[in-house]
């Protein structure tokens, strides 16, 4: 009896020590509340389209983003400016867009939390501020988008309040994207801004609609979540395409690597959701404000609901044989957009908590019954986490710790299964996993 007590004791003790009871702190600090004030004050600015009124205090997407630039402000107040928000904006003509009305500024509203280790290393969370109501050229109808994408912005500012009492050495990004839903010229704006500062991007989640759990599809479900990413890079080179062909890869580009990251740190931290990694860049032949950054090379996904409901999404609000249409406060489901939120929130601390991802990660073993890797040395890792996994398996599924830079796994043949490497630091904190990106003879 007595060395069973000793074995559970030495298991309980290891799992505690593979997880960080911050993360759970974080969990247990948002709000749903807040979350629901804040997406009930944004549906009260009557209408955010990207080309709507920009002078009134009351209406419009002028007033709502200096809402938004105000609520962050307040934040930053309350962690001693920890916190730095400006405007990034880009113009935006009529001449060749056929979704834009009037020629205006497209703005932004970005807050950025500096690291105290890696300030020029970002991982971003961003919501939309705009809505639209049918006609998306309709800048004047009341349109007020509480879960398109008032809940993607709500649990923006409230990942900002509730990590905002942290320090990290990463920094984070906590953004109000406009224009999406005329063409993701907000996204493409910054993503062109991030390249010509030369910000390293560890990655963007994108949160458009994270607040619905009843679908068109007749499902009710407050747990499960999508993470769409692309399988490669859109910018890869064609010497990259032509060695993938040989040595694998169709599936782990950078954005599939941090869909895994966030499945894999919400099953560990909040085991009762269901995050479902949909193998696309989008829904179904449509695109989301993760997709600007992918294009220029960056690592993103969207985070969303699991069943939508079309009737609440790009309608003007109205009843017809018996269907209420309208994208309108009464539909949010706070608690899930909490949920969501929290997701970000722990994959945005978790990330920026750790040491940054090795540059370079080599692989050999070809006609030998074991497999070699060899990586970079990340300065401030602890040690390393090599990881294999079947090739037909969406998840990394066996690891190996270690605390050198190379390593033999003896007996696992490099034919059959896919292998990466992460970074570790001494807070336990993992980076996102890389795909070898060089080969060993």
């Amino acid at each position: 009896m007595k060395k069973l007590t000793l074995l559970f004791f030495a298991i309980t003790s290891t799992l505690i020590a593979q997880t960080d009871a911050k993360i759970y702190d974080i969990i247990n600090a948002v709000s749903s509340e807040r979350i629901k004030a804040d997406i009930k004050t944004l549906t009260e600015f009557g209408t955010r389209n990207t080309f709507s009124d920009t002078v009134s205090n009351t209406r419009g997407i002028g007033a709502a983003r200096r809402w938004i630039k105000a609520e962050f402000d307040k934040i930053s107040t309350d962690c001693n400016n920890c916190i730095t928000t400006t405007y990034q904006k880009d113009f935006v003509t009529k001449e060749g867009n056929r979704r834009v009305p009037h020629d205006a500024w497209v703005v932004n509203v970005v807050a950025i939390q500096k690291g105290t280790k890696y300030p020029n290393k970002y991982v971003i969370m961003s919501g939309d501020i705009d809505s639209r109501a049918s006609n998306t050229m309709d800048f004047t109808t009341d349109a007020p988008g509480a879960n398109d994408n008032a809940s993607g912005m709500a649990g923006t500012i409230e990942a900002a309040r509730v990590l905002s009492k942290y320090k990290f050495e990463s920094s984070i990004i906590y953004v109000g994207l406009s224009g999406e839903e005329q063409g993701l010229f907000g996204g493409a704006g910054l993503a062109k801004h991030a390249k010509e500062k030369g910000w390293e991007i560890i990655g963007i989640l994108n949160n458009d609609m994270i607040g619905n759990i009843t679908g068109v599809d007749g499902v009710i479900d407050n747990r499960a979540f999508r993470i769409f990413s692309e399988p490669v890079p859109a910018n890869e080179t064609e010497r990259q395409r032509r060695m993938r062909r040989f040595y694998g890869g169709e599936v782990d580009g950078i954005s599939r690597q941090l869909a895994r990251y966030i499945h894999k740190n919400t099953k560990t931290y909040m085991p009762e959701m269901n995050p479902m990694m949909i193998y696309r860049l989008d829904r179904f032949g449509r695109g989301g404000h993760h997709r600007p950054f992918n294009d220029l090379g960056f690592a993103g996904i969207r985070i969303m609901e699991a069943h939508e409901n079309y009737t609440q999404q790009h309608q003007d609000i109205r009843t017809e044989n018996g269907v209420n249409y309208g994208d309108t406060f009464e539909h949010v489901n706070f608690g899930y957009a909490k949920k969501l939120t929290a997701v970000n929130a722990i994959n945005l601390a978790s990330l920026a908590w750790a040491p940054e991802a090795p540059k370079e990660v080599a692989i050999g073993g070809i006609v030998e019954a074991s497999a070699k890797l060899k990586w970079s040395k990340v300065d401030g890792a602890k040690g390393y986490k090599i990881y294999w996994r079947d090739t037909t398996s969406p998840t990394w599924d066996n690891s190996r710790y270690i605390e050198a830079t190379e390593f033999t796994l003896e007996g696992i043949v490099i034919d059959n299964f896919f292998f990466g490497v992460s970074s570790v630091g001494e807070n336990g904190h993992e980076s996102v996993v890389v795909f070898p990106n060089k080969i060993m003879r």
